[in-house]
């Protein structure tokens, strides 16, 4: 169903992204992927090989991404897995870190669908990502649970706007990516193992159940608007 489609995945470097990049290359299709670290696009390249062109681009910058989707010219799905983010308690986070939140993830998708909606091909689709946070408030993640609030909201109404382009949300729980190498290996393999315990699926999740669940969204021409939910029942937990 992919196969010489051409997909464009923001954020394809690392994590969710990269993973998905391989399976929608395994699937058939060419990619693009674009990130802000030039070290991690040649790293994905060499990973995803001829199938593959990266671009350099930063998601808060409107006239980076305007300019982009007019190199990229058309093509048939956009993913925009690409965002930093962060938490912190409510009244002691500053709000100009409130607002680069935003900046990093809400705006970036929202310039991301903007612009790239007018190259998408028909019976194309766009791929959004919220987050569990949306959906299961938590101590320290009243901003980013905001963040994820509107990317979610703004999706499911693209899904009318946009139409027919399909306009679907993937919302991830705790996924093992490289952004949480950040973190000591012993509190990360700690801060693991008590989440996946308290999960109905006793475990966290990895990249490849996410870009699985992209490529679903991807493929069926029967789903739009939908919020898909990755998360192991950390909203029933």
């Amino acid at each position: 169903m992919l196969q010489d489609k051409k997909v464009v995945i923001i954020g394809g470097s690392s994590g969710i992204g990269l993973e998905t990049a391989k399976q929608v290359i395994a699937e058939g299709a060419k990619v693009i992927i674009a990130s802000r670290s030039e070290g991690k696009l040649q790293n994905a390249i060499e990973q995803l090989g001829d199938k593959a062109t990266a671009f350099t681009l930063d998601t808060t910058q409107e006239r980076q991404v305007q300019s982009f989707f007019e190199k990229v010219g058309q093509f048939n799905h956009l993913v925009v897995s690409a965002a930093e983010t962060s938490g912190g308690s409510f009244l002691q986070t500053d709000t100009a870190q409130a607002r680069q939140l935003f900046e990093n993830k809400f705006w970036g998708q929202y310039y991301a669908a903007k612009y790239g909606a007018p190259k998408i091909l028909p019976h194309g689709s766009i791929t959004l990502f919220s987050g569990v946070v949306a959906y299961k408030s938590m101590v320290g993640s009243s901003i980013l649970g905001a963040v994820n609030a509107a990317i979610s909201n703004l999706g499911q109404t693209l899904a009318l706007e946009l139409a027919p382009i399909r306009v679907n949300i993937v919302s991830p729980g705790i996924i093992d990516t490289p952004s949480r190498s950040k973190m000591p290996e012993k509190d990360r393999n700690q801060f693991y193992a008590t989440v996946g315990n308290k999960l109905p699926v006793k475990r966290i999740g990895k990249t490849e159940d996410v870009a699985q669940s992209v490529l679903y969204l991807i493929q069926n021409s029967f789903v739009t608007g939908t919020v898909l939910h990755v998360e192991g029942g950390h909203i029933l937990a």
